[in-house]
This record gives C-alpha cells, structure tokens and sequence, in this order.
C-alpha cells in the first residue's frame, strides 16, 4: 500500500515538473518570437540618453565644491543623496557641475583649479568606462535584456563625447582660461581618495 502511495506521489510530483517546465519554455519561446527581428540601437539609445537625459539636467547636477565638502563633513550622506550605481560594491558614480581656471594643458587631459582651490582633472581623450552611464541614476539594468546592450551604451556615450564634447574644447582652452564643466567621476566609497579626481565630461564651455 505504502509503495503504491509513493509511486502515485512521485507521478504528481513528475507531473508538475514536467507543467512547471513546458510553461517556462513557452514563455521564452514567446519573448523570442516576440523580440524576432528587432535589434538593441546603441547609438540611438545614447545620442536620446545624453540630449534628453544628461545635458537637460545638468543644472540638478551638485556644485563640485560642495560635494566635495560634503563627502569630507558627511560622506555617508553624500553618497547616499547624490551617487549611483548599477552593480554591486563599493565604487559609487557622481554627476557634478562646476566652474574653475585651467592650470594645465595636456595631451589627454587638462588641470582645472575650482573657485575652493580644487584641483580637477579632466579628461580630454581617454573618455572610457560606465561613469557617465551610471552617475545620472536613469539607466537601469531591468531595461536591458543582456549586459552586452548595457555596456554598449557606456561606449556609444563615451564615443559621442569624444567626437561632440572634446574636440572644440580641444582645439581652443589655454592655461588661464575660465571654464565651466559638467560631468561624472567615480568613488570608491570603502577608500576616499578626493586628492585624485578625474571628471569625464558631458560639457565644456570657455568662458
């Protein structure tokens, strides 16, 4: 009796995996059917997130010299009002806004001194990474089907910065020159080191 009760409880058991699995397939054969012929634009979907995304909010951007500030006095809240992430861990993304004299003209960067004696660097070539794609708090990892299309966007962004941001500002900043910058930089918020920053930009105007 007992084996016959244990076989009719294993048939059950059977039966729902096997309705729990045929459920799971068609309803990733139906997402397939119903992504079949469309394909992720990257460099749409950037060109979108920094015209109506990151250039339309930069005066919500924290004034750099009080973020940093901030990340002295309060670093806890700091990060908690103003970084963003879309993984895991410590290293947390800031968007900032800022004013300051450039004391330095290098190959592929320049040195901007703040109106508080911060001394900034600012990246003019090597316009790489998630920092710009994340520091902004508007992209989510749940609006992606694979991580590929994410980290596409990081480098269609970094791309559009690099051929639409840099090359005007390139051709023209001096030592001396007044300029007014808008753009991202990262934290690892377990180890804060201000004393080596590096802003990518999503704006540069001389003054």
């Amino acid at each position: 009796m007992r084996k016959k009760i244990g076989k009719y409880i294993a048939a059950i058991v059977l039966c729902v995996f096997i309705g729990y699995n045929s459920v799971y397939f068609k309803s990733l054969s139906k997402y397939k059917e119903e992504s079949a012929g469309k394909t992720f634009d990257a460099v749409a979907y950037a060109k979108t997130y920094l015209n109506k995304e990151l250039l339309p909010s930069i005066g919500k951007y924290p004034n750099v010299d009080t973020l940093l500030m901030q990340l002295i006095s309060n670093p806890k809240e700091a990060f908690k009002a103003h970084s963003h992430a879309l993984s895991i861990g410590n290293i947390r993304f800031f968007m900032v806004k800022g004013t300051g004299e450039i004391t330095s003209v290098k190959d592929h960067e320049v040195i901007l001194k703040t109106s508080d004696n911060k001394n900034l660097r600012i990246a003019t070539e090597f316009v790489f990474g998630n920092a710009l794609r994340d520091a902004s708090g508007e992209i989510k990892v749940e609006d992606f089907t694979n991580s590929m299309d994410l980290n596409n966007v990081s480098a269609e962004v970094n791309k559009l910065v690099r051929k639409e941001v840099l090359p005007s500002f390139k051709g023209k900043v001096k030592v001396g020159d007044k300029v007014a910058f808008a753009g991202a930089f990262e934290i690892n918020q377990e180890y804060i080191n201000l004393k080596d920053i590096e802003i990518i930009p999503v704006k540069l105007t001389i003054q």
